[in-house]
């Protein structure tokens, strides 16, 4: 379980994170939406203590990501978009266990664990090969496995599907599904629509840094009279555009 509670990230006059509380329950996905600037990837930075909060925290499985930094850490799976920094000389397995080793795993759990992952992603006739030569969609799946090899309870996937043709998309859908039924609290951040309507049980909307909406996607669909969350969110970024 995740509670973030009255989060805020300053950095020197800019506020990218304002006072934002939410909690992530145990087998849930949670929708975390906004513009480009809004403060979506700083709050998921600080929750994943990349960053220290200039005031409030946020607890994971019982940890407090201020007073106990390294032991939160060791609770959360982080998967931001962009480059996925693999080591192109080591194979995938190599680059996963590594990882694993790092969250205190042994290099037998890790490499049992690689095992397990390699099947669910369909990874097993290029796992121990060198990612070098890897596609953008081969690294993708290599870095999803990275995050999760230490079984976290909390997972913190910013675009997870980027880079990915359609069957390797499902693929990664479906093991996110696994994962809730498993029992771990997800934040997913995604800019498309679809895909979030898809996975997600609830919604945070946040916009200029602050927390806009917190709800399920039928509450926003009856409190919006609209079925298209593409449409629900436009309303609810224009109608705060001046007010922020």
């Amino acid at each position: 379980m995740l509670e973030v509670k009255n989060l805020s990230k300053a950095f020197k006059d800019l506020k990218a994170v304002d006072n934002v509380s939410f909690v992530v329950n145990d087998g849930e996905i949670v929708g975390l939406l906004g513009e480009n600037g809004a403060g979506k990837t700083t709050t998921l930075r600080t929750i994943a203590t990349m960053l220290k909060p200039t005031s409030g925290t946020a607890i994971v499985n019982g940890k407090d990501i201020v007073k106990n930094p390294e032991e939160a850490r060791g609770e959360i799976g982080i998967l931001f978009g962009g480059e996925v920094g693999l080591y192109d000389r080591l194979t995938g397995r190599e680059n996963i266990v590594y990882f694993g080793e790092l969250n205190g795993m042994t290099k037998q759990e890790a490499s049992k664990s690689v095992d397990e992952l390699s099947k669910d992603f369909q990874m097993e006739e290029y796992i121990d090969r060198r990612c070098g030569k890897f596609s953008k969609g081969m690294k993708q799946k290599i870095a999803i496995a990275r995050s999760l090899v230490h079984s976290p309870k909390l997972m913190l996937l910013d675009e997870p599907t980027s880079g990915l043709d359609v069957s390797a998309t499902i693929i990664v859908q479906d093991f996110i599904f696994k994962c809730k039924k498993e029992g771990k609290a997800i934040v997913f951040s995604s800019h498309t629509m679809s895909e979030v309507e898809k996975l997600c049980d609830r919604v945070v909307i946040i916009h200029k840094g602050k927390l806009i909406e917190n709800e399920t996607l039928a509450d926003l669909r009856t409190k919006y009279k609209d079925t298209s969350l593409e449409d629900i969110f436009m309303n609810i970024i224009g109608a705060n555009k001046g007010g922020n």
